[in-house]
C-alpha cells in the first residue's frame, strides 16, 4: 500500500511540475499538453500492486494462532477463526500462506498421533536404502498383534496426510471433524488395534536442478503430439501473462520435481504395498476398513480371489452404531478383495 501511495504521489508531482512549465502558455497549449500528459501514463500499471514474498511462519505460534480446548484453531490475541483473505486482491499470497499454515497442521496431526494415541511410524518401502525417498503409516503398539480385531483408516485423495479426514475441517471447524483422532482413540479403548495409511504420501518433492543446454527439453521428452502439445503450451504462456499481468513484481515459484517413492507412487499402490507387507501379516482374525472417499476406490483396487460384502457409511456416523458389528451385511454387488487366508472376515465402512 505504502509503494502505491509513494508512486501515486510522484506521478502526482510530475504532472505539476508539467503544468507549471506550462503556465505561460495559453489554455489550448495548456489543454495539448496535459492530454500529451495522460496519455503517457498506464493508469492500469500505475494501480497494480506488489506481490509480497513467499515467507511465512513456520510453526503456529509464529502465525499467531492456536488450538483452543475444544480443538479450535483460534487467533491467539482476537480470538477469531482463522481468515483466508489476511490481503485484499492477492489470491495467490493467500493461497499460498494457506497452504504454508496446512503443512504446519499436518506436523501437528502426526504429533497428536504420536504423543496423544502412542502410535509409531514405520517406515516405506521396508527395504529402503538410505538414499532413497520413503514414506509411513502409523501402527497402534498391538496393531500386528492383536489377535481379535484390527481398524485400518484410510482417508480421501489431496493434501491431506496420516491421520486426517479434511484439511479444511480441521482448520475451519475442528480437529474431531477434521482428523481421525477420535476413531483411533475410541478403537483402542474398544480392544482394537489400529493401522492409519498415508495414500497421499507418494514423491519427495526437490528443487529441479538447472537444465543443461545438452539435455533434451520436456517436449522433445514427450510423445504428445506436437499439434496437442503446442496448444496446450499456448494456453499455459496464455494463462501465466494474464496472472503475471495482475502485479508489478509478481513472484516467481521455484520450480520442483517429484522423485516418486518406490511402491508407493499412488493411492492405490500405497494401499496395496500397505496390505501386502502389514496387513496381511497381522495377527488379527477380524479386520475392519474405514475408507474415506478416494480411499474407498483406492481399496477396492485391490485384485483378489474372493469377495467381499461392504457395508457403507456417512464418516458422521457415532462410532457406537457400527463398533459392535458381528456380521457382514452387502449392499448392491460383492466388492473383490485381495485378502490372505489368516482373515476370517473383513469388514467395510
Amino acid at each position: 500500500m505504502l509503494a502505491h501511495l509513494c508512486t501515486t504521489s510522484l506521478t502526482l508531482y510530475i504532472l505539476w511540475i508539467t503544468m507549471a512549465q506550462v503556465d505561460g502558455q495559453d489554455d489550448k497549449e495548456k489543454t495539448t499538453a496535459l492530454k500529451d500528459l495522460l496519455s503517457r501514463i498506464d493508469l492500469d500499471e500505475l494501480m497494480k500492486k506488489d506481490e509480497p514474498p513467499f515467507t511465512f511462519p513456520k510453526t503456529l505460534e509464529e502465525f499467531e494462532y492456536a488450538f483452543n480446548e475444544d480443538g479450535q484453531l483460534r487467533h491467539i490475541n482476537t480470538g477469531e477463526p482463522f481468515v483466508f483473505n489476511a490481503r485484499e486482491d492477492l489470491h495467490r499470497w493467500n493461497q499460498k500462506r494457506y497452504e504454508a499454515l496446512g503443512e504446519i497442521i499436518t506436523q501437528y496431526v502426526y504429533e497428536l498421533l504420536e504423543k496423544k494415541c502412542n502410535m509409531t511410524k514405520a517406515s516405506l518401502p521396508v527395504d529402503a536404502s538410505e538414499d532413497e525417498p520413503t514414506s509411513f503409516i502409523y501402527l497402534s503398539p498391538d496393531a500386528l498383534s492383536n489377535p481379535s480385531k484390527l481398524l485400518v483408516l484410510i482417508q480421501g485423495s489431496g493434501v491431506v496426510r496420516a491421520g486426517q479426514w479434511a484439511r479444511r475441517l480441521i482448520i475451519n471447524q475442528d480437529l474431531d471433524s477434521g482428523t481421525q483422532i477420535p476413531f483411533i482413540t475410541k478403537a483402542i479403548e474398544e480392544g482394537y488395534g489400529v493401522m492409519v495409511l498415508n495414500p497421499n504420501e507418494n514423491y519427495l518433492e526437490v528443487e529441479k536442478p538447472a537444465l543443461s543446454s545438452t539435455l533434451p527439453s520436456p517436449t522433445e521428452l514427450s510423445d504428445e503430439p506436437a499439434e496437442k502439445r503446442e496448444r496446450k503450451e499456448d494456453k499455459e504462456s496464455k494463462k501465466k501473462k494474464e496472472f503475471y499481468g495482475k502485479y508489478r513484481n509478481p513472484q516467481k515459484e521455484t520450480e520442483t520435481e517429484r522423485i516418486p517413492i518406490r511402491e508407493n507412487g499412488s493411492s492405490e499402490e500405497h494401499v496395496l504395498y500397505v496390505w501386502d507387507n502389514f496387513v496381511s501379516n497381522a495377527a488379527a482374525k477380524n479386520v475392519f476398513i474405514m475408507a474415506h472417499s478416494y480411499g474407498g476406490l483406492s481399496f477396492v483396487e485391490l485384485n483378489p480371489p474372493i469377495h467381499l460384502s461392504c457395508m457403507s457409511f456417512p464418516l458422521s456416523l457415532p462410532w457406537s452404531l457400527w463398533s459392535p458389528l458381528t456380521s457382514v451385511f452387502m449392499l448392491g454387488q460383492p466388492v473383490p478383495l485381495r485378502l490372505c487366508s489368516s482373515l476370517s472376515q473383513v469388514y467395510c465402512f
